[in-house]
């Protein structure tokens, strides 16, 4: 069986996995805030307010989402850098 170690995929990206998970994650809640801008847009256009404000309210979820993220990343970045 593979060890802890073994299993660490950063030793091949030079990353930690939870730091690239972080990474990840933050980058996949950017790109939803932006792919909901569109369906916000299609609902509006369809006359659809219900549709608009519930992807609103999941825009917004992702944006929350992105700024954690960031924050988590930069304050454990910084903490690297300082050990």
């Amino acid at each position: 069986m593979a060890s802890d170690t073994e299993m660490e995929r950063g030793a091949i990206t030079g990353t930690a996995d939870k730091d690239y998970n972080i990474i990840w994650f933050t980058e996949a809640s950017l790109k939803n805030v932006l792919r909901l801008d569109t369906y916000i847009t299609d609902a509006e256009r369809a006359g659809d307010d219900e549709l608009a404000q519930f992807f609103r309210r999941a825009q917004d979820a992702s944006r929350r989402g992105a700024e954690e993220g960031k924050r988590l990343l930069a304050a454990r970045l910084s903490q690297s850098s300082t050990s």
